[in-house]
């Protein structure tokens, strides 16, 4: 399993923000409120993303030999599986919260501070999970345990 690039996360995250500005353009524009990101949303992000170091750590710890408890494999695949998921959901949150965001700061008439403060704690939480989940993916990645094996796997790709 590689290890996830940036490139898709990117685009995730961009069409999260430009869904969510739409959203909320077409909101105002039907004379409804607009949706702001609750509280909620940031307090899911930040404990899916200490949830997942948590889990992390004591793979960390196995691989570098300072825990002496064998490795359960499968349960290292589920912890590499939910850091990629945590990344790719955090960064379509995150990017729906930061387009409801610039909507909020690009409106002619100031939005509540309340409501600007939900928005970027919502942003700022799905970064700390697209972060946790990335150091969580180096984590659990398995050193090479022949140097000449892995040149040999280089060479033919």
């Amino acid at each position: 399993m590689k290890t996830t690039t940036p490139g898709f996360p990117l685009v995730l995250a961009g069409a999260g923000a430009v869904l969510a500005y739409l959203l909320e353009v077409g909101l105002v524009a039907a004379g409804q409120a607009s949706f702001i990101p609750p509280y909620s949303l940031a307090l899911s992000l930040a404990a899916i993303g200490a949830i997942e170091l948590a889990l992390g750590w004591p793979i960390r710890q196995t691989l570098r030999g300072t825990r002496l408890q064998r490795l359960d494999p499968f349960r290292a695949m589920r912890v590499v599986l939910l850091a990629k998921a945590s990344i790719l959901v955090g960064a379509l949150l995150g990017g729906a919260a930061l387009g409801a965001l610039i909507h909020l700061v690009g409106r002619p008439v100031i939005a509540s501070g309340n409501d600007i403060v939900q928005a970027v704690l919502s942003v700022a939480a799905a970064a700390f999970a697209i972060i946790a989940g990335i150091i969580v993916e180096q984590w659990c990645k398995i050193p090479p345990s022949d140097p000449d094996e892995t040149a040999f796997e280089q060479q033919g790709q």
